[in-house]
């Protein structure tokens, strides 16, 4: 078991998988971009007393397995990792790329599950789900 994070009175052990898509799902997570984003996400998570226990970045979308005290809301950390990243995002890339969306790069909305006690089953997708993706893309060849 993990050991739990504590605040002036509480213990906690606040997991969530959350899942989000840039603007019309376009594949723009590739090279230069997917590289940078990573490092991003954990300094913005650290700015809101979160952590980016795992995560990974797929052409077209987000997985991540955020630690976030329970001070926070789900929504508030979210908001925060995706609009701060867009606008990152937009000082500086957005002069170099054609049909880059500017500050609205993300697609509204996102998915969270929380995780409980399936961490390990959780991590393990997180981590396969690039290959799982390309599995079945090689399966629609054959369509």
């Amino acid at each position: 078991m993990d050991e739990f994070e504590s605040l002036s009175h509480s213990k906690w052990e606040c997991k969530y998988h959350v899942v989000f898509i840039p603007k019309y799902r376009r594949k723009v997570l590739y090279g230069e971009l997917r590289n940078h984003l990573g490092e991003i996400f954990r300094k913005l998570a650290t700015q809101r007393e979160s952590r980016v226990e795992e995560g990974h970045l797929m052409p077209d979308h987000v997985h991540m397995m955020l630690s976030i005290p329970p001070k926070y809301a789900v929504s508030q950390v979210v908001g925060y990792i995706k609009g701060k990243s867009a606008i990152h995002l937009a000082r500086v890339y957005g002069e170099r790329k054609r049909g880059f969306t500017g500050q609205h790069f993300w697609a509204r909305g996102y998915f969270v599950s929380t995780v409980g006690r399936d961490e390990a089953t959780i991590r393990e997708y997180i981590q396969n789900q690039e290959k799982e993706d390309q599995r079945l893309e090689q399966l629609n060849l054959w369509k």
